[in-house]
């Protein structure tokens, strides 16, 4: 069996659009390669992000990590953070531990390995090089209005309706 396959398109220029925001980090190079912190067989520690510039109204914030890459249909989900308060900036390098130690009522959901928190980059030995979206999407409302037991799924409908602008870096790993 051949792992080789078409690059699957960036998925978010085709959600409804939004305004753009900037969003930084020390340990997320735009278009590079992960460092091994935020590999899953190294270390699994969610990266440093900070973000400015958000869009007026902005009531709190949903930051996500997506694999478009992973061989199923539907892609990987890393890492959900939801209801991340609006005077929030930045998340430290670690806030995607399990231990839900994210700000004010923020907090995970599963992600698509099957835990709370983020799952650093595991993509199958000898596949393509994936791509790593990190990103944080500026919400209009104080709460995303979900709770802990929905899928990421359900999230990502969820902003597509309640997203006031999207910040994205994303990097890259290969197995």
């Amino acid at each position: 069996m051949s792992l080789d396959r078409p690059v699957t398109p960036d998925p978010y220029p085709l959600l409804p659009s939004t305004e753009s925001f900037s969003v930084t980090s020390s340990d997320v190079t735009d278009g590079q390669p992960l460092k091994d912190d935020q590999v899953n067989e190294f270390g699994d520690t969610s990266p440093q992000l900070s973000w400015s510039g958000a869009p007026e109204g902005t009531k709190s914030y949903v930051v996500t990590c997506f694999d478009p890459d992973a061989p199923i249909v539907s892609g990987f989900w890393h890492w959900v953070a939801v209801d991340i308060p609006s005077d929030v900036t930045e998340l430290t390098a670690g806030a995607g531990a399990s231990d839900d130690s994210l700000p004010g009522s923020a907090f995970h959901l599963r992600n698509d390995g099957g835990g709370f928190g983020y799952m650093g980059a595991a993509p199958p030995a000898g596949d393509q090089v994936h791509r790593y979206f990190y990103v944080v999407h500026a919400v209009g409302e104080d709460s995303l209005g979900v709770d802990a037991s929905v899928s990421p799924a359900v999230v990502g409908f969820n902003l597509a309706f309640k997203t006031l602008g999207r910040a994205i870096i994303h990097g890259t790993y290969q197995h």
